[in-house]
This record gives structure tokens, C-alpha cells and sequence, in this order.
């Protein structure tokens, strides 16, 4: 772990860099506040340098032929393999999450990278769409050009590597931002797997910096074609904004409020066990965590009673306790958060079954009951351990209560009747619906993404060729055309 935790500086240009700022970031375990690195803080200037790097080592990248761009990305997964223990720790001292959430992290790191393999030979390919008079039509995918990629502190290795992974199969170029509470799993590890690869310079900058260094500038670089951030929806907002002014493409993976529905049919004892996953792993602090759980007024009772005394039973503590669950909130400003959310509940008279404490940063479970769904409880994105039980009268009650939010990326329903759960499933205004599973599904070769107020565009293959590539038509006259004029 040592020689990670030493990768604390920018990677530009295929250089380790020092930041010049002249400040510095303490990387910190949100369990005990002690200091796992210090990053030094890169500027603007080396920012626009990584950016003006990064556009001349893509026009050489793109010219690689499939077998190099496999062999390389084949060579940063080996090391990524390789190096699996050292890294497990990283991802969860640096965010917080138990051993379950550091492994499932790893894991999704590496099928994403795998799952680009099958990507380096969809770039340069021609399609002959012949038409008759000696016109011939070719149709050809060519890489995107540089990629701005922005990936936060959650799943920080894997949600950077859904959009490094690809991009870089595809012959683009990426200049990388991880949030700096997170910037050796999500950004310093990834370099050196590359560097070690063999990834010509420049192709992939990791740039280590903060909001307050550089503005806006990761956003509005002329030398960049599309902008893939994971985060939040006012800042996805303030995303698509400045790219649509410079009608610039985007990947935007932003907030939920995803419910988790069980009908009458459903098997009760089974939907608490997916409830549980889904509701509490990495603290609830996932995009696609259950957020609300509208159970059919027929099996309501049942299942927040067998809930509750699920809930009293899941484990609490220290990440570096194979037993733990639950560990801390990201940093002691979201354990905050999370209490205010908890403290106006309860002042506006919401109903609280089951109370849980607050230990520095980590919060043991909260769980209210009988919520109404208009309620801002049950309206805003908890990012916490706090469960929201809503009462449902029919199941188009249910579905009508799921759509009536501004949000749309994952859903869950729990059913014995597989063919309604399909065609309720698709009624839920989501990206996604899982039916007999919880919300937290994640996969690299289905489209992942949502709706409305959750973001656009898909990442897993193959729908993140079409994001991360141009559509080029050439025309060949092979005979003498006739013009009118």
C-alpha cells in the first residue's frame, strides 16, 4: 500500500507531477481522521497543459491498431489483479466503505475494463451503403477526440474506469479529475496501472486539484468534445449548461431518489433481504441506493416489522473489521447533512420506528415510518442510512407514487407475478427497473443511465460507442455525374 500512497501528485503528460499551487489536500480515513496522503494541488496553467498534451497524443493514439490498444488495456487489467489486496485497502480506507463495498468496487473496476476489450476494433470500421448512378456510400466511427472525465468519492475506481476504459478503446484521449477525498482510488492508481501498461504519454492526464483551483476551466476546455461526470444534479445542471453553449457532448450519471416497491404478492421475507443490501451498503451513499420503500398496504406491517428487526442486527463499525457494514459517511460536513435531514423529519412530525446515533462520521441506521411521499423527507436524496417507508393503497397507487419525483435512474419491484412485474416496470419513469432485486445493479454491457432529473446518456456497451465516437460519411462518385445547372 506504501507505494501507492506515495502517487499523490498530477499525472500530465505521462510525468508525475508536483502541483504548483502552493497548497496542499490531506487525504483522510472518514473513520479515524487519519491521514492517508497529501496531495499538492495542480494549477490552471498545468490543467490547460494536460489538455493541449492530451489533444496532440490522441491524434498518434487514434492512428494504434486494435491489437495494441488490446494489449495495453490488457496489461492494466493484470495489474489491477495483481495488485488486489493493496488496492481493496485504498478504496476502502479512502472512502470509507467495508471490505463488501472495496471488493464489489474492485470487481466492477475490472469488468468495465475488461468489458472494453471488446471495443478497439468498433473505431475505423466502414460500412458500404451503396447506392446506384456510381455513387458509393461509406460510413465510418471514428474516435470522439479528448474526453473530460469527473468521477466523485463513492465508487471513486469504478466510476472512473466506465468512462477511462472505454474511451481509451475507442482511440480517444482523457484528461481525468477524481474528487481529491478519493484521488488515489480514483485517479492515481488508474495512471500507474496504464503507465505501467505501456499508455503512450499524454493519452490519459489525471489532474489532482480542487473546485476552488480551477473553476470551471475542466469544463470549458476548447480541446475537449465531451464532458462524463458522475455527481450531483445541480452541479450535472450547471454541466449541460456550459456544454450546451458550446455544444459540447455529455455523460451525466446525477442524483436519485430510486424507490424499492413490493406488491401484495410479493414474498416479503425476500424483498427485506434485497431491502437491506440495497438501503445500506456503502452507508447508502450510491446514486442507485433505495431511497424510498412503498409497500402495498397488504404486506406493509409485515415487512417494516421484519425490516426493523433486520435493521437492529447489521453491523457497525470500523471498515477495517471484515464484520462491518456499516462504516462512516465520506466526511464529517455529510454526516451533518445527513443529521439535518433527520432533525427537520422529525420536527415536521414524520414518524421515526426505529432511532440510530451518531458516532463521529458514521451514523447507525435511522428508519421512519408512514412517510408521506411529498414530504422533503421523502423528496430528497438522503445519500445516508436513513430509510423512508411509504404506505401504497393498490399497485397503481405504488407506480404513481414512484413517478412523483423529479428523478428517474433506478427502481425495484418485488412481485410473484413476473409478467405484471415486467409491465409495471415499465411504467416506472427510470433509467432502470429491477424486478425480485434491489436498486444497486450495475453492469458493462447493459445501458446504464436514467431519466428526467437523473442525468443523459448510457454508459456499457455498445451504447457508449455512440457517445464516445463521430459518425463520418464518405461519399465516392465513381462515374461522371450530370448536374442540373
Amino acid at each position: 500500500m506504501e507505494r501507492f500512497v506515495e502517487l499523490n501528485k498530477s499525472f500530465i503528460d505521462g510525468v508525475w507531477t508536483e502541483g504548483k499551487r502552493g497548497r496542499t489536500f490531506e487525504d483522510k480515513n472518514p473513520y479515524d481522521q487519519s491521514t492517508i496522503t497529501v496531495f499538492s494541488i495542480a494549477t490552471v496553467d498545468q490543467l490547460h497543459g494536460a489538455f493541449s498534451s492530451a489533444k496532440t497524443a490522441q491524434k498518434e493514439w487514434a492512428k494504434t491498431t486494435p491489437t495494441e490498444r488490446l494489449a495495453i488495456l490488457k496489461k492494466a487489467s493484470e495489474f489491477l489483479k495483481n495488485n488486489r489486496e493493496e488496492i481493496v485497502a485504498i478504496i476502502s480506507q479512502e472512502t470509507g466503505g467495508s471490505n463488501i463495498k472495496a471488493n464489489v468496487e474492485l470487481d466492477l473496476t475490472l469488468a468495465y475494463l475488461d468489458a472494453s476489450f471488446d471495443l478497439v476494433d468498433k473505431i475505423d470500421q466502414s460500412r458500404d451503403m451503396s447506392e446506384k448512378d456510381g455513387k458509393k456510400n461509406y460510413v465510418y466511427r471514428l474516435p470522439l477526440g479528448v474526453i473530460t472525465s469527473i468521477s466523485p468519492f463513492n465508487f471513486p475506481m469504478n466510476l472512473s474506469m466506465r468512462t477511462i476504459a472505454p474511451a481509451l478503446a475507442l482511440g480517444n484521449a482523457v484528461v481525468h479529475k477524481p474528487d481529491l477525498q478519493t484521488g488515489l482510488a480514483g485517479g492515481s492508481i488508474i495512471a500507474r496501472a496504464f503507465e505501467v501498461a505501456g499508455l503512450p504519454k499524454g493519452v490519459l492526464q489525471v489532474i489532482q486539484s480542487d473546485l476552488q483551483e480551477l473553476g470551471d476551466e475542466m469544463l470549458t476546455s476548447k480541446d475537449s468534445g465531451l464532458i462524463s461526470f458522475t455527481g450531483s444534479t445541480p452541479v450535472g445542471k450547471h454541466i449541460g449548461e456550459l456544454a450546451g453553449k458550446m455544444l459540447k457532448r455529455v455523460a451525466l450519471e446525477l442524483g436519485g431518489n430510486n424507490p424499492f416497491i413490493v406488491l401484495a404478492d410479493a414474498n416479503v421475507d425476500r424483498a427485506v433481504d434485497a431491502a437491506i443490501f440495497g438501503k445500506f451498503i456503502h452507508q447508502g451513499q450510491i446514486c442507485m441506493i433505495i431511497n424510498r420503500m412503498i409497500i402495498h398496504k397488504d404486506v406493509y406491517d409485515e415487512f417494516v416489522e421484519k425490516f426493523i428487526a433486520r435493521v437492529k442486527s447489521v453491523p457497525y463499525g470500523d471498515p477495517k473489521d471484515p464484520k462491518t457494514i456499516i462504516g462512516p459517511l465520506i466526511n464529517e460536513r455529510q454526516a451533518d447533512k445527513a443529521m439535518s435531514f433527520i432533525e427537520e423529519a422529525k420536527a415536521e412530525g414524520c414518524k421515526l420506528a426505529l432511532e440510530g446515533k451518531r458516532i463521529g462520521n458514521l451514523l447507525t441506521p435511522f428508519v421512519f415510518v408512514d412517510v408521506d411521499n411529498r414530504s422533503k423527507l421523502a423528496q430528497t436524496e438522503l445519500f445516508a442510512p436513513i430509510s423512508t417507508i411509504i404506505k401504497a393503497d393498490s399497485d397503481e397507487h405504488a407506480i404513481e407514487l414512484a413517478n412523483d419525483t423529479e428523478y428517474g435512474l433506478s427502481s425495484a419491484i418485488f412481485t410473484n407475478d413476473l409478467d405484471k412485474g415486467r409491465t409495471l416496470g415499465l411504467a416506472v419513469e427510470s433509467g432502470m427497473t429491477h424486478i425480485n432485486d434491489q436498486t444497486v445493479n450495475d453492469s458493462p454491457t447493459v445501458p446504464f443511465g436514467g431519466t428526467k432529473a437523473s442525468g443523459m446518456g448510457r454508459f456499457g456497451n455498445d451504447w457508449i460507442v455512440e457517445e464516445f465516437t463521430i459518425t463520418k460519411w464518405i461519399s465516392v462518385q465513381t462515374n461522371f455525374r450530370k448536374y442540373p445547372f
